[in-house]
């Protein structure tokens, strides 16, 4: 399997995300300036977090522009796995990839911290690896990830399963103060209507090492692996050294 790690100026989660895929998960990996054209030898394209263009105008506005994003959405309507973590998923939202938007934190504040997220369905290409009701801890590093949409796109997503993570407490109930930043119905992570395109707040690439505090996010990768290498010819698959 192959992924691409998307760099735009601003962006200071790509070292994690090609860190856990290259060491954790031995799969090919590689660094993928915003001004390349061509996604089609990738399986699967992570855009990470970060500050892209200095969060200017509002998180993910200009990113979206950068020619790179032409090629996610081809790779999107080709079947092949997209993944925005935090700025990725303000990129997805904005470039109308995922609906809604991500507002600022509620209560205003710059939020890093722990957070408890309940996963809601264990079979698409992002969750096979967990079960449903299943609690993940995983970190979250944000002041813009309230999650908003209108009620009928919101009534969209919950009818058509579209919501994989929401915050909760340890427990797994879904309270207004396991909710970090106001987002509407606890929603930490959305799909598109096909299943391929994810978006979500919280950063699994931090929590894949237990000298980081906490291994659950290694779930969200290797349920991607596993999904695409199901799709994958015989003989292709991550390194072996």
């Amino acid at each position: 399997m192959r992924f691409a790690v998307v760099v735009f100026p601003g962006t200071w989660s790509d070292r994690d995300c090609f860190d856990v895929i290259n060491d954790v998960f031995r799969e090919d990996v590689d660094y993928v300036w915003h001004k390349e054209t061509d996604l089609s030898e990738y399986d699967c394209i992570i855009l990470p977090g970060g500050f892209s263009y200095g969060d200017y105008l509002r998180p993910g506005a200009i990113a979206r522009f950068s020619p790179v994003m032409d090629s996610v959405a081809k790779a999107a309507e080709d079947g092949k796995l997209v993944y925005g973590i935090c700025n990725g998923f303000q990129i997805l939202c904005e470039a109308g990839l995922l609906p809604g938007v991500l507002m600022r934190n509620d209560h205003l504040q710059f939020r890093c911290q722990w957070v408890n997220l309940r996963v809601e369905r264990s079979d698409t290409a992002f969750t096979n690896a967990c079960n449903v009701g299943q609690v993940l801890r995983v970190p979250i590093s944000h002041a813009e990830g309230n999650y908003f949409a209108d009620a009928e796109t919101l009534q969209r997503l919950e009818s058509e399963g579209r919501v994989l993570f929401r915050y909760c407490d340890a427990d797994g109930e879904v309270t207004g103060e396991a909710n970090p930043n106001g987002s509407l119905a606890n929603i930490a992570g959305i799909t598109n209507e096909r299943g391929n395109v994810l978006g979500m707040m919280p950063h699994p690439e931090r929590c894949c090492d237990p000298l980081l505090g906490g291994v659950d996010g290694k779930l969200i990768f290797q349920s991607i692996i596993e999904s695409s290498r199901s799709l994958q010819p015989a003989g292709r698959g991550g390194k072996t050294n």
